[in-house]
């Protein structure tokens, strides 16, 4: 399944080899299970200012930028794009809603999954849409010794947000490799986009209530329906592979 998957995205990219140095993991939905949190919060202060909302929605729009999810919303129901005011506004209700649903834990399998990573010495960053600090902050509590501020980025370093390629474009630059000397771990139908988009060969682990078709359509080129658990059983499998082109 995976050395088919890496043979084809050679082919469609007409890349030299595929030699991953470095795995760019999501963060919501992959390393913390905060996807439910994130949802309800959303619809909540949404509420608050008349704007329908749903979960599916929420869902949908895992890994924009929370100025851009206010923006569509706003776009759809009002017409226009919300002020800078008013972003203010939606995303201090969204936060305090986010932090009334209490502790978030972490994603089953994913501290193992990126021991094993970091025991193969491949350097591991973060690409998240989120700028929810309760969550960046707790990053070395949850994963102690795993994550270093340097190998982050987060929707305060970006311009343009998931499906955009800059989170991942952004991410090769620091890590300072090629396309194919990277792999991404993502759960989210934009973040797929947006790591396609740069090139990258995208793992999806589908840990959230999405159909699996909606990640292949937005272009994963690997679907793990079980999610992190798959995805820690089968990681050897998967990282062993490295293919240099004759």
């Amino acid at each position: 399944m995976f050395l088919s998957a890496i043979e084809s995205f050679l082919q469609l990219r007409n890349y030299p080899s595929f030699q991953p140095k470095v795995i760019f993991f999501d963060m919501d939905g992959v390393l913390y299970d905060s996807m439910k949190s994130h949802a309800s919060a959303w619809v909540s202060a949404m509420t608050d200012i008349k704007i329908p909302f749903t979960a599916y929605e929420a869902y949908m729009n895992e890994g924009r930028t929370g100025q851009s999810t206010i923006d569509g919303a706003y776009q759809q129901h009002r017409g226009r794009n919300a002020t800078e005011e008013e972003k203010q506004q939606i995303y201090k209700l969204k936060t305090h809603y986010f932090e009334l649903c209490g502790p978030t834990e972490k994603m089953p399998y994913a501290h193992e999954v990126l021991k094993k990573a970091q025991q193969q010495g491949l350097g591991i960053f973060i690409v998240t849409g989120s700028g929810q600090l309760t969550l960046i902050d707790n990053l070395e509590s949850s994963f102690p010794g795993v994550f270093h501020k340097e190998r982050l980025v987060t929707a305060f370093d970006v311009i343009q947000g998931k499906p955009h390629p800059e989170p991942y474009l952004k991410a090769l630059a620091k890590a300072g490799v090629q396309p194919w000397e990277a792999m991404v771990i993502e759960n989210a139908p934009l973040g797929v986009e947006s790591a396609v988009a740069a090139g990258i060969f995208t793992v999806a682990v589908n840990t959230g209530p999405l159909e699996s078709k909606i990640l292949y359509d937005s272009g994963a080129n690997i679907v793990l329906d079980g999610g992190m658990r798959e995805l820690y059983e089968k990681w050897e499998q998967l990282s062993s592979i490295q293919i240099l082109q004759p």
